[in-house]
Formats: structure tokens, sequence, C-alpha cells
């Protein structure tokens, strides 16, 4: 029996509907991914380095009581500072040493996983039993600094926030360019249009020397042949500090750390993975440069980089911008702060092997080239003529406090140390 025409065109219309239906799912799933996906939706890099990245809760009146409270200024000094990276191993110990003299204190952190973030949670612990509340935040979110701006009138910035390693650059660089550069830029723009602007004391590195062959590295030499990305960006950072100095009126000193050791330290730092591995009975790498040359560094105790960033802090000039403009010259320095007793790397193992009472399994290796240099050592009179700086701590006291303080660490409280 024929079926009728309105039977046809029913089924073709049924036929449609389920065709229309399958296709609308189709193209609403493909939505849903591409928004997930979207760069847009997630501005944040996905990878390892970055994934504590994210969207933090902050404000609100609870919030803002916290902020101005640890930001209080309770000494003659009248002093109340942002620490960035408070959280970080040179941050946490300036951040104390700022509390204790009675100066305000208001730290800012994002915690992310380059390393153990255990470690920086306990260092936030230790500050927040001394009242130096940590916000937690990123530097590149200019929202968060404009109001920690509008809360408190900081007169001084100390900028230590940073994409640290020079070995881990060639894995990830985004992180460096994100930090180190991006994350400058976007505390230097809110520095530059607040009113009152602070002074700015930051972390440029040793790094910058790069290349040089001449020693000892002073601050006149030249630092325009960075061995890694690292470097180039803390170079890149001392460029830009020289231009919202010369625009602005910003008032900035830049400290080039020389490798900073000491208690409550960096795990990814040599002197703290070598008591790692020694106590667990691994090999450990020591590196020699071409034709058996020794590989040395400027070890500086953290005490010593401590009172250096204080008495930068003491003397930094106040910023000559208002809203945003420059009313007249503002101070520009650079200084190296260092022991200006370069160690060579073999030296400290042994001086580890005597602390620890553990004979290393050693592995000489040739310098990779990852960004490593073969020496580093300061030339420290200007930060001795201008800050009146002077390192105190030779390198066998310093790694007797580090040793003490680990085998507490890790061993008193039954961490693992990675």
């Amino acid at each position: 029996m024929e079926k009728s025409p309105f039977v046809h065109n029913r089924l073709r219309w049924h036929s449609s509907l389920a065709k229309l239906t399958f296709w609308s799912f189709i193209f609403l799933g493909l939505i849903l991914i591409f928004f997930f996906r979207s760069p847009s939706s997630n501005p944040l890099p996905q990878d390892p380095s970055r994934r504590s990245l994210r969207t933090y809760n902050w404000g609100g009146p609870a919030w803002e009581k916290r902020v101005r409270s640890s930001a209080r200024v309770r000494s003659h000094n009248d002093i109340s500072v942002l620490v960035t990276g408070a959280a970080g191993f040179v941050g946490t110990h300036v951040s104390a040493a700022l509390k204790r003299r009675g100066d305000g204190v208001l730290g800012l952190d994002n915690f992310n996983d380059y390393y153990d973030p255990s470690l920086k949670r306990a260092r936030q612990a230790l500050l927040e039993r001394s009242g130096v509340f940590i916000v937690e935040g990123d530097i590149n979110d200019s929202a968060l600094l404009r109001k920690l701006f509008e809360v408190v009138a900081f007169t001084h910035v100390l900028h230590l926030a940073a994409q640290a390693g020079v070995r881990y650059a060639m894995e990830n660089p985004g992180s460096y360019v994100h930090s180190n550069i991006a994350g400058l830029v976007s505390l230097l723009e809110v520095c530059k249009s607040a009113n009152p602007q602070p002074a700015i004391v930051w972390a440029s590195s040793s790094s910058v020397y790069g290349l040089n062959t001449k020693v000892p590295f002073s601050e006149k030499d030249r630092t325009d042949q960075p061995a890694s990305l690292y470097a180039a960006t803390k170079k890149a950072g001392e460029e830009i500090a020289h231009t919202y100095n010369h625009i602005y009126g910003l008032s900035l000193t830049g400290l080039r750390f020389f490798t900073v050791y000491g208690p409550w330290g960096r795990p990814d730092m040599a002197y703290f993975f070598f008591t790692r591995d020694i106590l667990k009975g691994k090999s450990i790498p020591i590196f020699e440069a071409a034709n058996h040359g020794t590989v040395a560094r400027d070890f500086t105790y953290i005490d010593d980089i401590v009172k250096g960033c204080l008495a930068a802090l003491d003397t930094a000039e106040k910023s000559t911008g208002s809203g945003g403009k420059k009313k007249g010259p503002a101070q520009l320095r650079v200084y190296n702060l260092g022991n200006t007793s370069p160690v060579p790397v073999s030296d400290l193992v042994s001086i580890l092997e005597r602390l620890l009472k553990v004979n290393a399994k050693r592995d000489i290796m040739k310098l990779p080239r990852n960004g490593d240099v073969q020496f580093t050592h300061a030339n420290i009179s200007l930060a001795q003529r201008e800050l009146g700086y002077k390192p105190s701590t030779d390198l066998q006291a310093g790694l007797k406090k580090f040793v003490r303080w680990y085998l507490s660490y890790y061993n008193g409280g039954k961490k693992a140390a990675g």
C-alpha cells in the first residue's frame, strides 16, 4: 500500500529535525570547548611553574584591616615598605628585619611552584608570627597593586619578586619574561601613578656581568654580554629602571646580588641540593671549566645581603614625580652586594662534608653551556662607600648556620627534602 505524501513529508521532517538536533549539539560542544580553552578566558600560562598564578580573593574591610595593620609604622624611621616576593628567601629575611626595627611591612607573593611551595608557606608562617601579612597575588595584577597603594601610602617598595634560576630559563623562557620584565613594568606603572611616588629598591643580579672576564666585577664594567636568559631579563630590568627614572622621576636603586645562601634558602641552589644529596648518598655534580679550570662563586651570606638591602632603603631619596609626571631629577643607583672572596665549588663541597660528617660522591663534569659562568667576584667598594656595606660572614661560618637550620627543618620536622 503506497504511503501518502503527508507521511513522506512527516518522515522527512523528523529526519531533518534529528539532523538539526545532532549538529546543534556538536556545534554547542565546540563552542564550549573553545570557550574553556580560549586564551581570553584563561589568560594565565599553563606551564607547571605558573600553575599557581590564579585569580586570588582580595579586598573587603577585614582584608584592608590586615593590610593596614601589617604596614603600620612603629618606629621613628617613618618607613612603610611593600616587599614583593616576601615569601622568597631574601624577601623573608628582609621583611623580618624591617619588622624587627619597627618599620611598616606588607608582603606580596604568588607562591608559585618553581620550587616546593611548602617551604614558602613555612616562611609565610614565620613572618605572620612576627606580624607581617603576605598578600597572595601576582605583580602583574595591576588592579591589586593599585588597591594596595590606595589602602597604604607606601614610602618604599622593595621589589624582590622574580623568576630565579639560570638553567630553568632553557626549559621555560616565558616565565622569565612574565615575571622579570612584564612584572617589573607592571609594578613601575603603578608606582609612577601613586601619590606620593615611593622610592624603589629592587633585586638585579650578578648574572648581568655575563661573559665579562675582568675581575672583580665593578658597577662600571660592561654588562651587555649576558650568558643566560635570566641574566638578559635582569639586564633589561636595569634599562627599564633607567627609563622610568628618566621619564617619571622614580627613585630607583638596583642591587646586584652575588650567590646568596643561608637558612631558609632556595632548594635549587647548589649548596642546598648538595647538602640534600650528600645526606642521601647520591653523587653530586662538580663542574669544571675548559682545561680543568676552577668554577668559583662569590658566596654571600643572607645576613650580609639583608644589611645591604636595609642600607639601600635607608639611603634612598624620595621620588620626584607626582601623578605620573616628573618634576625634577631623581636618584638612580646600582650596587654590587657580594662577599669579595670567591670560593671554588669543590671547596664548598669539602666544607659541607666536614659539617655533615659524610663524604660526598663527587661527579666531575664539564661546565655545560646552559648559562652558567665560570666565576663571579664582586667589587663592593661603591656599596662600602655609599651604603656602609661590609660583609662579615665567611663561607665556613655561613654554611655552619645553614646546615644547622637544614637538619632542624627537614630532619627535626621529619619533612622530605625533595
